[in-house]
């Protein structure tokens, strides 16, 4: 479920079900984003670029943003492009439509795929691999640990997470 908060230049929205728990927007912004705050996104606590910036990082587009000043939204890549993530999801960046299982199309800018066949919430990678320890060749991506992902090698328990709740 996709929950927005509003401030007075830029919009986030954020969906639990798409996040991947790279922790992009905790450590490159966190005067924005900190999970023991409540709401855990604070649009106005930095610079919208920056804010707009840091969104963009997010590998799984579970979060988006929207300019309330006149400067432009996210531009997605076109034509999209899929990068397959060694042992991991399918990394789509690009305008594309996703079809969800109750019959739903939403359009993002970024998704993260699975591609193991595990994630409970497919389309969308769970990180449900780790578990399952599946294996398929791909690009190297980059995981810095952080209070979202404590280990590289096992999925974040979503029960657990702040966000969510």
């Amino acid at each position: 479920m996709r929950r927005t908060y509003r401030g007075t230049n830029i919009e986030v929205s954020f969906d639990i079900d798409q996040c991947v728990h790279i922790g992009e927007c905790l450590r490159r912004l966190p005067e924005t984003f900190a999970l023991d705050r409540r709401p855990w996104i604070s649009p106005d606590a930095a610079d919208a670029d920056d804010v707009a910036a840091v969104v963009e990082r997010c590998p799984s587009g579970a979060l988006q943003y929207r300019r309330l000043d006149g400067r432009p939204d996210e531009r997605a890549a076109d034509p999209p492009a899929v990068t397959p993530m060694r042992n991991g999801p399918l990394l789509v960046r690009g305008r594309i439509e996703v079809r969800r299982e109750d019959g739903t199309v939403e359009v993002l800018p970024r998704a993260t795929l699975c591609r193991c066949g595990s994630s409970a919430n497919k389309p969308f990678c769970d990180n449900s691999h780790l578990r399952a320890g599946f294996r398929a060749p791909g690009e190297v991506f980059h995981i810095e640990l952080s209070p979202v992902r404590r280990a590289i090698d096992q999925p974040m328990d979503r029960a657990r997470d702040p966000r969510g709740s």
